[in-house]
């Protein structure tokens, strides 16, 4: 369970490494001077229609999302009944006071 939470941990660090993208520059220090702008130039081009995923890749992105689950599952059923032992051990040893 430790090697779980291990890589659960990695994985917020990793996600949450890059930073966020602004839409504005930041707010100068001055409040009475107003935020520069930035211009930006606005392109209309033609997409390509939509093309669904194969069958290979829904089937990867089904198994994929099973294992995860069955995961993130086993976790959470390994927190809770630990946290319900505990609970019942302190209250066993209470009521035995």
């Amino acid at each position: 369970m430790a090697w779980i939470a291990g890589l659960a941990i990695a994985a917020l660090v990793l996600a949450g490494w890059r930073k966020t993208a602004r839409a504005q520059p930041k707010s100068p220090r001055n409040p009475l001077r107003p935020p520069k702008r930035v211009p930006h130039e606005v392109v209309h081009v033609i997409a390509q229609p939509y093309r669904r995923a194969g069958v290979l890749r829904r089937i990867w992105a089904a198994v994929a999302g099973t294992g995860l689950t069955l995961v993130a599952g086993a976790v959470l059923a390994t927190v809770t009944a630990f946290a319900l032992a505990v609970i019942v051990t302190t209250l066993t040893n209470l009521l035995k006071q």
